[in-house]
């Protein structure tokens, strides 16, 4: 056997386990999602189903008010997406490409926003929300996320990569800068808006304490949120209706990532090379 065949073969095998490895989990708690709690429970744990059943589901669907938080959810994620996509895609373009006093500063401050925990800022925002009369709202929920420093920095990192001269070429045919941004930039960021896209809604849709603490009334619970308080009983844990959750909860994040990863992909790979 040659050296570069059995390289090859190393290689496969290497990232056969790895594979196996981020993939075993989510295999498991899609075929547990079909087993009696009983058998869920069982020590050892078993992979394939003895008994299969759809009782946690018919739980999660009939005894669950399900259409009511799986929608909050889908609202939350979409109007924080589209404010990040928005939002982010403004202020790259403007610290990408505009010349204007306290440039550098505001982009030192944006990566240095990038260093500060999440939970750093927690109270702070939770006490502004609730100072505004937003608590237990939709704008509640949304408001805090409409923009990151991550996805100002990505999309900026990404403009720097187009050229100059297209834009003062739409200058000098007297576009002004809104039109230059819609017609002539935006169209350009396909890949960095996909990437941007999906780490959003991903991130929103996971999103569980913000939502668990805004959040005080039972019509305004995520889907996340409703399902951690749900599948916990009298002194235990249905861990079958928190599977079965779970399998629900993942199926919208990967579509998104199937639609859009030709885009995602040539964004990861794209971005920050100049």
């Amino acid at each position: 056997m040659t050296r570069d065949r059995l390289a090859k073969i190393s290689l496969y095998g290497i990232l056969s386990a790895g594979l196996l490895v981020v993939v075993g989990p989510f295999v498991w708690m899609l075929l547990s999602s079909f087993k009696p709690e009983a058998e869920i429970r069982s020590v050892p744990p078993t992979w394939w189903p003895s008994t299969w059943t759809f009782d946690n589901y018919r739980t999660l669907f009939d005894r669950l008010d399900f259409p009511q938080y799986f929608t909050n959810s889908v609202i939350v994620a979409v109007l924080v997406t589209v404010g990040n996509l928005l939002f982010c895609s403004l202020l790259g373009y403007a610290l990408a490409k505009l010349d204007f006093p306290g440039r550098k500063a505001l982009f030192l401050t944006v990566l240095g926003m990038l260093m500060v925990p999440g939970m750093v800022t927690f109270v702070p925002q939770f006490v502004l929300v609730s100072n505004l009369g937003l608590a237990n709202s939709y704008a509640g929920l949304v408001l805090p996320f409409l923009a990151g420093p991550f996805g100002v920095f990505l999309m900026r990192q990404f403009l720097l990569a187009i050229p100059d001269d297209l834009i003062e070429a739409a200058r000098i045919d007297g576009a002004g800068e809104w039109r230059i941004f819609w017609r002539v930039v935006l169209p350009l960021c396909k890949p960095a808006l996909a990437t941007l896209g999906i780490l959003t809604f991903l991130s929103s849709w996971n999103n569980f304490l913000w939502p668990l603490v805004v959040a005080t009334t039972d019509d305004k619970y995520t889907l996340p949120v409703a399902l951690a308080l749900y599948s916990i009983g009298q002194n235990r844990m249905y861990f079958g209706l928190l599977l079965a959750g779970a399998v629900v909860v993942v199926i919208p994040v990967l579509i998104v990532f199937l639609a859009l990863q030709k885009h995602f992909m040539r964004g990861i790979a794209t971005t920050g090379l100049k």
